[in-house]
């Protein structure tokens, strides 16, 4: 049996060192690379922390992605500028600063903007606030009395009702303060009976409770959005038709109620402000246009659309460049991964808010196109008058098929499908650094640190055995 000293100094830095090699081969193979960042404080320890995630897609049209590092940056594992797609990072002042001296094109992760959108457009109202404050002290007084909560079950029990918990809200999560107001309407009646025989240190007022009801209502698309676009398999390809969607829910008028419009005009102002920009960012717009589930069809301007698809046949006719010069990409057999499934239109299909792809679809029809002498417009050409397929399946299975039909389309579909349209994966990184780094270990080293997490997040790619002792 190995010493604890021999594990700590050598074992466990020889396997970092091997896994390490192996994810550099990888990362080497790759033509494009997509990469996500978040920077995180230590609470237990003078430390920060910043993150590097990478993504790609590799020749057998498999997405891949590794944690790199938690704590240096690029030139540690040798990637050039140049073979970098996208950083996708928090809306920070300082993180756009820092990748625009370094000369990388970075985008503000989705995700987050949507809480701006949140907050700006629904949450920053005056009776709104006072509403979730008046919640946050309810919720509050049960969070920290026991006997407050063992009264309240009871009555949950005595009313036949399911025994749930009241949801504390977290400030810099704008979709835990709807899960508090969702658990408090839940919770009401069994409320209302604890408070006639209990003193509370407040009540929602009935004008407070409807307000409640109304923005959960409201921002049920935006929670729903929230986690379609946090999850593994959204891409940069999603944005676009996300927005369109939202923009199109926010805008029918479903509800005579003058309250429920009024949130929803200014939610959709709110958008409108912070995602005007999507249409015209290549980022996005070149890669829904590869994205055989959605293509052409949810730009909401002619102009847009056709910017966009001039940026796809700059970004092709490169590609066809650099395949006659001979930069082919190598083929692999495919890693053992399970490439990406679906996205987020396919994230909750029952959803009425979901269906408005379908609905866009069916309405936005191609028409046909005059015939062009260019071999690459041709080919663009061809591919944007197919019909979309199902956003159940994968667009990678998609250009699989078709790369030797399209090898510079699909190509250019490698590069740009492989970036996600969020950071999430930088800051769920954080999450196995809190078990690696806590009050009882907290003289670790940042080096020492971030060899346990790269080890423990060891990615599912070509990786023979590897052992922490020769």
């Amino acid at each position: 049996m190995p010493s604890p000293h021999y594990i700590a100094e050598k074992g466990i830095p020889a396997l970092h060192t091997k896994v390490r090699e192996q994810v550099q081969r990888h990362l080497k193979e790759a033509t494009s690379i997509a990469l996500t960042t978040d920077l995180w404080s230590s609470g237990v320890a003078p430390m920060s922390l910043l993150s590097l995630t990478a993504h790609w897609i590799d020749s057998s049209f498999t997405l891949h992605n590794v944690v790199l590092h938690a704590k240096e940056m690029l030139a540690k594992w040798d990637i050039d500028n140049d073979k970098v797609h996208v950083v996708m990072r928090d809306n920070a002042a300082n993180m756009k600063k820092a990748f625009a001296d370094m000369g990388v094109q970075s985008l503000g992760c989705f995700a987050h903007t949507l809480q701006l959108v949140v907050i700006q457009g629904l949450l920053a109202q005056r009776s709104i606030i006072d509403a979730v404050a008046n919640a946050r002290k309810l919720v509050g007084h049960f969070k920290h009395s026991p006997k407050a909560y063992s009264i309240l079950e009871d009555i949950q029990k005595d009313l036949h009702m399911p025994t749930q918990r009241l949801q504390q809200d977290v400030s810099v999560r704008w979709n835990s303060t709807q899960y508090m107001m969702l658990s408090l309407l839940q919770q009401k009646r069994p409320l209302s009976v604890y408070a006639a025989d209990h003193d509370l240190p407040c009540m929602p007022s009935a004008n407070q409770w409807a307000l409640m009801e109304k923005a959960v209502v409201v921002s049920s698309p935006f929670e729903e959005l929230t986690r379609a676009v946090s999850a593994a398999t959204a891409s940069a390809a999603d944005v676009i038709p996300a927005i369109t969607v939202l923009k199109c829910h926010l805008s029918r008028e479903e509800s005579t109620d003058a309250g429920i419009k009024t949130m929803k005009r200014t939610l959709l102002e709110a958008v409108t402000e912070h995602f005007d920009y999507a249409e015209t960012e290549p980022i996005y717009s070149v890669a829904t246009l590869v994205d055989p589930r959605y293509k052409e069809r949810f730009f909401t301007s002619p102009d847009h659309q056709e910017l966009a698809k001039e940026a796809l046949i700059r970004e092709v006719e490169i590609m066809e460049r650099k395949r006659k010069a001979g930069s082919e990409v190598s083929t692999e057999e495919p890693p053992r991964k399970s490439p990406r499934r679906g996205g987020v239109g396919c994230a909750a299909a029952n959803s009425s808010f979901v269906s408005l792809y379908d609905e866009i679809l069916e309405g936005n029809v191609v028409e046909s196109r005059p015939v062009s002498t260019s071999a690459v417009v041709t080919q663009v050409e061809a591919d944007l008058a197919e019909q979309t397929i199902p956003r159940s399946e994968n667009p990678l299975h998609y250009w699989r098929a078709h790369a030797t039909q399209r090898p510079a389309l699909a190509d250019t579909a490698m590069k740009f499908l492989c970036a996600p349209c969020t950071s999430v994966d930088s800051e769920r990184l954080f999450s196995a650094v809190l078990n690696v780094l806590d009050e009882k270990r907290n003289r670790l080293t940042a080096d020492k640190v971030q060899v346990f997490v790269f080890i423990k997040k060891k990615p599912a790619l070509h990786f023979e055995e590897v052992s922490a002792v020769d």
